[in-house]
């Protein structure tokens, strides 16, 4: 047998040996065959758990270490292992945010369900005050500076949480007669909005929301 031939049958063999070898890697396809699609790793919720004895950040972050305050969220979370303080604030400053503008613009019909019935007989009171003055307010958000929490009291009798949060907004507001003439504000002046609004939740309950019960400045 020639060298050629040799050579011939030599590289006959190795490319049916790489066939084979791309056969088993791939597999053989018959017809039209969607393409495998992996579902995209779920962003992982921080882990806010402390080792007996450890430390909680997501409390001390927030919150004076021994403190009364501290003290009372640690069995907010004893209670409900799904509540965190970060998660909470966050919360707390988009409720901020909805509920004011939701007042200022004298229709607080959407937020009824995150506030107590006190604060919705004033809120209504002074909606139906402008009303019969003919006054309208036009205001905008601007955005939320500072989100601090203050003070946090639970009843582990009762399972009653209440949380008090400092924000600090920009916003501007004119208040109009029924003319639409300005009596109050300047549109283009960007004032400072500071309030301290406290939110209560009954822990030993499965409704989650929570209820904004207390204002003041």
């Amino acid at each position: 047998m020639s060298p050629a031939i040799i050579e011939l049958l030599v590289l006959a063999g190795i490319a049916i040996f790489l066939i084979m070898r791309l056969r088993n890697v791939l597999g053989t396809r018959e017809g039209y065959e969607k393409p495998a699609v992996q579902e995209a790793p779920k962003a992982e919720r921080p882990n806010f758990k402390v080792i007996e004895g450890g430390e909680d950040a997501d409390i001390l972050d927030n919150v004076e270490k021994g403190s009364a305050a501290a003290e009372a969220l640690a069995m907010m979370k004893q209670r409900d292992s799904s509540f965190t303080v970060n998660d909470f604030l966050a919360g707390s400053k988009y409720a901020y945010e909805m509920i004011l503008m939701a007042f200022e613009n004298g229709n607080i019909d959407e937020v009824r369900d995150f506030i107590s019935e006190e604060i919705e007989d004033v809120f209504d009171q002074v909606i139906e005050d402008r009303k019969s003055k003919g006054l309208v307010i036009e205001a905008e958000y601007l955005g939320t500076r500072e989100t601090r929490l203050t003070d946090a009291t639970f009843d582990h009798a009762t399972g009653w949480a209440e949380i008090s949060v400092s924000f600090s907004a920009e916003m501007t507001s004119v208040v109009l007669d029924s003319d639409g003439t300005v009596i109050e504000g300047d549109s283009k002046q960007v004032k400072r909005q500071k309030d301290v609004w406290t939110f209560a939740r009954d822990m030993s309950s499965n409704d989650p929301n929570w209820q904004l019960v207390a204002t003041s400045e």
